[in-house]
C-alpha cells in the first residue's frame, strides 16, 4: 500500500491532489479541520468538497486534524510512517486581510503547522518527497517595483525587460514589504528548503499565483477567479479594488499545478524553489477578466472601483516557468485563463 498524505485535503489544491493522486493507486490520507470556513464563513465551507471525495475515492480517508496540533500530527504520522510515499501540504491560511487582523494564529497556521509537518516527516517517512504549496507573495511588494506601463486595460512591462516573460527564482524576497501572510508564508518556504538542503529531504516548493478550479470554495478574501467569476454572476456586479482594476494575474488550473507536483515525485530534488503558475500562456487583469465573463455568458456586469488597493495586492504578477520546464519537459499546461473562466462559468451557472 502506497499512501499520498494531503494536508488541506478539501481546498482547491488537496482535493484536486487527492483525486490526481487516488488515480494512480494511493490511498489518500487527508487531513483538513475546514478552517476555511472559520477564515471565510459560509463561503469557505468546504464540506460539499469533502462529501465528494468520501463518496468518490473509495481510498480516501479523512483526519479531522489541525496541522498545528503536533501529537495528533504525530500519530498519524506514526500509524502508516514508510508506506507514506509523498507528502502534499496545502493547508494554509491564505489571506492577507484576515493575517493582519489575527497574527498569531495566520503564523502558527501556516509556519508552525508547516515546521511539524516536516519534523514528523524527517521521523517517520524520511524518503517520501514533500510538496509545500508555497506563493508568489514571499516577494513581498517587489513586483510592484517594476517599470510597470499603463495601457487600455492593463498593466505591462516593456517587451525589452527582463521579467517580460514572468517573474522568475532570482527575484529578491529582500527589502521589501510582506503582508503578514506573505511573512508566515516566507518562513514556511525557507524552513522546507531547509529541511531539502540542510537534512536531506526531498523537499519543492511551488510558489504559486492565482490557482483556480470547480472545487475552489472561493470567498471574498480569498479565491480570485472562483469568487469574481461566481459573485458576477449572482449578483451582476462587481467591485474592482484599486490599481484600476488593470491589475494583472496569472491563472493556472489546478489539474495543471497537480500533474507538475506527479512530475517532481518521479524526478524529485533536494531544497527545489519553483514559481508556478499560468505564464505568458493564462493571465489577465481583473477588468479582462470581467470582459471574458461578458463575452461567454453574455451577461452585463456592473463596475465599482475603489481607488484605494489592498496590502500586499500585486499590480502585474506573471510567473517564468522556465526553471521547472527546463526540469520537467514532458509537462505541458492544458488550461488558458479562457478555458478555465469557461469551466467556472458553466460550474456555477
Amino acid at each position: 500500500m502506497k499512501i499520498a498524505l494531503i494536508t488541506g485535503s478539501c481546498g482547491l489544491v488537496g482535493s484536486e491532489s487527492s483525486l490526481y493522486f487516488s488515480k494512480k493507486g494511493f490511498k489518500i490520507v487527508g487531513i483538513d479541520n475546514n478552517y476555511r470556513k472559520f477564515f471565510f464563513g459560509n463561503d469557505g465551507d468546504i464540506t460539499w468538497v469533502k462529501k465528494k471525495l468520501k463518496k468518490n475515492l473509495k481510498n480516501y480517508n479523512h483526519f479531522n486534524t489541525d496541522i498545528r496540533n503536533y501529537s495528533k500530527l504525530k500519530k498519524i504520522f506514526y500509524k502508516y510512517r514508510n508506506k507514506i510515499k509523498i507528502v502534499i501540504h496545502a493547508a494554509a491560511q491564505p489571506s492577507h486581510d484576515w493575517a493582519k487582523n489575527q497574527p498569531f494564529i495566520d503564523f502558527d497556521i501556516n509556519a508552525k503547522g508547516t515546521l511539524n509537518l516536516l519534523e514528523l516527516t524527517k521521523l517517520y517517512a524520511p524518503k517520501a518527497p514533500f510538496i509545500f504549496m508555497s506563493t508568489n507573495k514571499v516577494y513581498g511588494d517587489n513586483p510592484n517595483k517594476l517599470p510597470l506601463i499603463e495601457k487600455k486595460t492593463r498593466w505591462e512591462l516593456k517587451k525589452s525587460h527582463k521579467y517580460q516573460n514572468g517573474i522568475d527564482e532570482t527575484m529578491s524576497i529582500d527589502n521589501c514589504t510582506h503582508s503578514f501572510f506573505g511573512a508566515s508564508k516566507s518562513y514556511a518556504d525557507l524552513i522546507v528548503q531547509e529541511y531539502g538542503k540542510n537534512v536531506g529531504l526531498k523537499t519543492a516548493c511551488f510558489r504559486a499565483g492565482c490557482i483556480t478550479g470547480p472545487n475552489h470554495s472561493g470567498a471574498k478574501l480569498h479565491g480570485f477567479l472562483s469568487y469574481l467569476v461566481k459573485s458576477s454572476l449572482q449578483n451582476k456586479k462587481y467591485t474592482l479594488i484599486g490599481y484600476k482594476g488593470k491589475q494583472v494575474r496569472d491563472n493556472i488550473h489546478s489539474q495543471d499545478l497537480v500533474s507538475c507536483f506527479w512530475e517532481f515525485f518521479k524526478k524529485p530534488g533536494v531544497g527545489e524553489v519553483y514559481n508556478i503558475g499560468g505564464g505568458r500562456y493564462s493571465n489577465c487583469s481583473i477588468i479582462e477578466a470581467l470582459n471574458t465573463i461578458e463575452k461567454i455568458s453574455k451577461i452585463k456586469i456592473k463596475r465599482k472601483i475603489i481607488s484605494q488597493n489592498r496590502i500586499g495586492d500585486h499590480i502585474w504578477y506573471i510567473s517564468d516557468l522556465k526553471k521547472f520546464k527546463k526540469k520537467y519537459p514532458s509537462w505541458k499546461q492544458k488550461y488558458s485563463t479562457f478555458r478555465i473562466i469557461k469551466e467556472l462559468i458553466k460550474e456555477f451557472s
